[in-house]
């Protein structure tokens, strides 16, 4: 399985954890608040935050906080004013990390990271070492319960997707980052039950791991991945499913 789909995995596995540690609403008020920042609060015409707002709502995120976070990035309310960076690493193995952050204390942040990486087998590299081992891709999963293969396969050759797969129990969607919205669209036209829809850095290339080296790839990205300013994490890491089912 690719670092991507390996991640999805995990993600997914850790959701309803999350959910309840609150970390979930935290990262889309922050994610709604900077997109409102940076590309301004009228979602129509800012695909980012637009984004934001159906996985907000996909989440169950009461009205009134996305509105909130909204006022709050556009300047209308008070609030703490958040920057986002993109850290690149490696990890045991030599695994490529992407870590995106949202904070509002960059050495804070960098500091705790460079922290986390030296205990469980990582460390930072330099801009630009990491980053090349990856492209940005639309990426949305269907659960395989929801539709016939053929059909969906049918609805995506038309709506311009670039590859679609199955992979455990969902179908995997790749689409350009700049259709992304549009092909979203198309696909909630035909009433489909998504269950996730990011743009994502996805690696071009994999490394398989295994063993130990496997299982402190998997502790160090989920202890990165707890950490209160991490919005989301990429590697390209390449690892047997019945490790996946074996971490902690």
């Amino acid at each position: 399985m690719s670092g991507h789909s390996k991640w999805s995995s995990i993600k997914h596995k850790k959701a309803k954890e999350d959910a309840k540690k609150g970390k979930v609403f935290t990262r889309i008020i922050k994610e709604i608040t900077i997109a409102t920042r940076l590309g301004g609060k009228d979602p129509m015409s800012n695909p980012r935050l637009r984004l934001a707002i159906d996985k907000a709502k996909s989440n169950n995120m009461p009205s009134d906080n996305i509105e909130r976070a909204i006022k709050k990035g556009a300047g209308e309310l008070p609030g703490v004013t958040y920057e986002e960076f993109t850290y690149e690493a490696y990890g045991p193995g030599g695994a490529a990390i992407l870590i995106e952050v949202v904070t509002d204390n960059k050495n804070r942040t960098v500091s705790e990271l460079r922290h986390l990486l030296s205990k469980y087998g990582g460390n930072l590299a330099e801009t630009g070492s990491v980053s090349w081992m990856f492209e940005k891709k639309g990426f949305i999963t269907i659960p395989r319960s929801a539709v016939d293969e053929d059909a969906l396969l049918e609805i995506v050759l038309e709506a311009g997707g670039e590859d679609m797969k199955a992979e455990g129990d969902v179908y995997e969607i790749i689409t350009e980052p700049e259709q992304f919205q549009e092909f979203l669209d198309k696909l909630k036209s035909k009433n489909l039950s998504l269950e996730s829809s990011e743009i994502s850095m996805m690696p071009t290339s994999q490394i398989p791991l295994e063993g130990k080296k496997a299982q402190q790839l998997l502790n160090l990205i989920d202890k990165i991945e707890d950490h209160d300013d991490v919005q989301n994490i990429h590697s390209n890491f390449d690892i047997d499913e019945n490790e996946l089912e074996e971490s902690p």
